[in-house]
């Protein structure tokens, strides 16, 4: 009797286990990074069994969208499929590992897909890697970027990331000195000296890409917070 009362304990707890490691949906929002004014504003994404429309802003990060567990490959579509074998030769497609549990979706232009005219970038996010109050930079120029953001220093090579702890405590403001190298030039020139908003409660994507016009790199910082994480320990 004993036995079978420990073969019992010892399939509960397995079963416990296993509930308890049931995979987790993938979170994701999305942004068009300069989408050009004839680019699509909707597109719809296909997740290997399934497809929604999706937004595709270019001002600030889409709302959040779940997708299903486990490793992914989704694609961006002028129209919604739900065979894989109905996908189109060509059709913008990412993978989506099974461990980036949150992630961004950067979309930008690509005008000779003929299928959907843009490609994607996965930018994983998971509260492990950016925490609520952190900034994600992203370098997609060939400069070399660096200042000073409030209490923390930035030095962030070409077609690179890195994270930077918060720069302030508290919802505040600080200053921001931003100055960038051209390769082959020893010579640092700025690129900005203002002042902005820090917001504890939001973890933050920084780019740093090319303009259409001019040498200097454009920077933009899109907030992004959780109604959910409201109530999480700052970190």
């Amino acid at each position: 009797m004993r036995r079978n009362s420990l073969q019992l304990l010892a399939l509960s707890l397995l079963c416990c286990t296993a509930l308890g490691q049931e995979a987790k949906k993938h979170t994701c929002r999305i942004l068009f990074l300069e989408r050009p004014s004839s680019a699509p504003q909707t597109l719809h994404l296909f997740d290997g069994t399934s497809s929604r429309e999706v937004e595709l802003p270019g001002l600030n990060l889409s709302q959040v969208y779940e997708l299903p567990p486990g490793k992914l490959s989704i694609s961006l579509l002028p129209v919604p499929i739900a065979n894989p074998e109905d996908l189109p030769p060509g059709a913008p497609t990412t993978a989506i590992p099974e461990g980036v549990a949150d992630f961004y979706l950067l979309v930008t232009s690509d005008p000779s897909n003929n299928v959907a005219p843009v490609r994607m970038q996965v930018i994983e996010a998971g509260k492990g890697s950016l925490r609520r109050g952190q900034m994600l930079w992203i370098n997609l120029t060939d400069h070399l970027v660096g200042g000073q953001l409030g209490s923390e220093k930035l030095l962030i090579k070409p077609q690179s990331r890195t994270t930077l702890n918060p720069p302030a405590k508290g919802a505040t403001d600080f200053p921001v000195s931003l100055a960038y190298r051209i390769r082959g030039d020893e010579r640092m020139y700025p690129i900005c000296e203002t002042r902005w908003l820090h917001d504890p409660r939001s973890r933050s994507l920084a780019f740093i890409f090319n303009q259409r016009e001019g040498r200097a790199p454009r920077i933009l910082v899109f907030p992004d917070f959780r109604q959910e994480e409201k109530n999480d320990p700052a970190d």
